[in-house]
């Protein structure tokens, strides 16, 4: 397997950041020399899909923006990147904010859009700080403002700091927070490319998507399609963390394995093996050892029975007690629940009350089913899609270990635990 460092190319240079460490706009001027049409047809063509998660064909949303309404269009960056696991957006923008700005321009004048916002996550100062330094940079160098690298194009970008809330990452939710009021889901129809921002047709793409846009105006279609599958063309970033020798970011086409990738970060830790991982964060079904192979492409992991979802792969070795890691990923459901929806507000905090009871030994086989109901009750019964993402580690942890959740209970507390597993084994032996 070999990386495909493009968005990561420069990371080690001097200065990334900066633009004298990025380079010349070389895909925006490209841009700007052709109808914006013309624009969106070649992302289209490039087979370009959303890296936020759903993974919808980046082109196409372009294409939803009415023209001729006489509206004013926006495009707004989501960059609150709070998933559980997911850490690729912080490091673009960190490490080569100019990238993004670009991505902004070239979709902003693909979508005749004289305003764009980049709605990032107020926690991460430094990274706030890192782009607005980068947008005063491209004021000053003329890239943005009224004459946009002399095309005669006008564009004003602001960096918007969030407040915090995992809520805020749903894109209406994000325009709600946008505009000044609480972050909550809207309810759709109207859909955010017809009354969006201000009501007004508005574009809202990952950080990811916009930033893999400049190579895609610089380099060409074929290029970009040499890359990846058929139907997941491109490179994009594989986060690793958990019990891997090397976590960090790994830059690959899409449809690589998790053991090639396992290969080039040295594996799971020395002495250990792998128990179960994540594709694309903690709202993705898990999958097990059995699953090494399988691509790492939106149809494989799909047919697999999870998400690829933000390519968030979290690693865990046989020293990981289950129902505890499910319990904190649904402990950070239910805080971070907007409250907007019966079946989620309170079904992750059922759900929390029972994997607690679980986890502590004192639940029953009841229990299980209980949890499976209220997941039944969550899944497509909420106001979005963050609802949903609750259920998938408690759904999928069953259907592949139940047999540790019932061990809970019958050996009245975690397996995991030395002082409890100790107790178990020496009734077992005085019982036989």
């Amino acid at each position: 397997m070999r990386l495909t460092p493009v968005l990561s190319a420069n990371w080690g240079s001097d200065r990334p950041w900066t633009l004298d460490g990025y380079g010349d706009y070389a895909g925006a001027r490209k841009a700007l020399a052709m109808d914006p049409d013309a624009v969106i047809q070649t992302v289209k063509d490039s087979g370009l899909r959303g890296r936020g998660g759903a993974g919808f064909p980046t082109g196409n949303k372009w294409g939803f923006i009415p023209q001729g309404d006489g509206k004013p269009h926006y495009l707004v960056v989501n960059a609150d990147e709070s998933e559980p696991g997911t850490c690729k957006d912080i490091p673009i923008m960190l490490a080569n904010p100019h990238v993004l700005i670009e991505g902004v321009v070239i979709a902003s004048y693909a979508i005749r859009a004289n305003h764009a916002f980049i709605y990032v996550r107020g926690e991460v100062l430094h990274v706030v700080r890192r782009l607005q330094a980068a947008v005063q940079e491209a004021y000053a160098a003329g890239i943005l403002g009224g004459n946009v690298l002399g095309s005669g194009y006008a564009l004003d970008v602001v960096v918007h700091a969030g407040a915090g809330a995992y809520i805020c990452g749903e894109e209406t939710a994000l325009l709600d927070s946008l505009e000044g009021y609480r972050g909550q889901p809207r309810l759709r129809p109207p859909f955010p490319a017809v009354a969006g921002l201000y009501a007004s047709p508005t574009v809202i793409n990952n950080v990811e998507s916009i930033a893999s846009v400049p190579a895609i105006l610089d380099k060409g279609v074929e290029w970009f399609r040499t890359f990846g599958t058929e139907k997941s063309p491109g490179f994009t970033l594989y986060s690793l963390s958990g019990h891997v020798t090397r976590p960090g970011q790994y830059e690959a086409p899409l449809g690589v394995t998790l053991r090639e990738l396992l290969d080039v970060a040295g594996g799971v830790r020395e002495g250990h093996q792998l128990k179960f991982w994540t594709p694309g964060g903690s709202s993705t079904p898990i999958l097990t050892a059995e699953h090494l192979d399988v691509p790492l492409d939106y149809e494989a992991i799909g047919e697999a029975g999870s998400m690829l979802g933000t390519k968030a792969l979290q690693i865990f070795d046989e020293t990981t007690c289950v129902v505890r890691a499910v319990l904190r990923w649904t402990e950070f459901y239910a805080h971070e629940s907007c409250g907007k929806c019966t079946p989620c507000r309170e079904g992750t905090y059922w759900m929390v009350q029972i994997l607690q009871r679980l986890e502590a030994g004192s639940g029953d086989a009841q229990d299980i089913d209980t949890l499976l109901d209220a997941c039944d009750n969550i899944l497509g019964r909420s106001f979005c899609a963050l609802g949903d993402g609750a259920t998938s580690p408690i759904t999928s942890s069953v259907q592949y270990f139940k047999d540790e959740y019932v061990a809970h209970w019958e050996q009245g507390g975690c397996p995991f635990d030395p002082t409890a597993a100790t107790l178990f084994a020496t009734a077992t032996q005085g019982a036989r």
